[in-house]
């Protein structure tokens, strides 16, 4: 059953300005520990990858906020929610903390989509909880 759908557009160049206006600073503040190594891996090889690499976790954890339901207020924090590649490349959200806890007490499973061009980076979520169990059901009498 689906739970909530997010969607997150993000202009790039707002993120560059961002970038170059609080520096390391803003990085630090939206992304993962994960995320930041890997941003800082990118932006050493190219600064351009670096910036879009940024916008599109930003997009992607509007989105996944959005599709929760709640915005960036309590237990959702940036740091808390990490965009991770599975080995297929597929994007994943991977989350820590309370906000960890407050999404499998729910039951709650995530799909996350991300594109970037080079002057938008677009995510789409859709959260999903799990269907409850059926009722065992006695087996028919013979």
């Amino acid at each position: 059953m689906i739970y909530g759908i997010g969607t997150d557009i993000c202009d790039v160049r707002r993120i560059r300005a961002s970038l170059e206006r609080h520096g390391d600073r803003f990085a630090e503040k939206v992304l993962a520990e994960g995320e930041l190594a890997a941003w800082r891996a990118r932006s050493a090889r190219w600064p351009e990858r670096g910036v879009r690499y940024l916008a599109t976790r930003f997009s992607a954890k509007e989105a996944f906020s959005k599709a929760i339901g709640m915005g960036m207020r309590m237990p959702m924090t940036w740091r808390s929610c990490e965009v991770a590649k599975l080995p297929s490349g597929q994007p994943v959200i991977v989350l820590h903390g309370a906000l960890k806890t407050w999404f499998e007490e729910r039951g709650l499973h995530c799909h996350l989509s991300v594109t970037d061009e080079s002057d938008y980076a677009a995510s789409f979520c859709v959260v999903e909880r799990a269907a409850p169990a059926l009722p065992a059901t006695a087996p028919a009498q013979a």
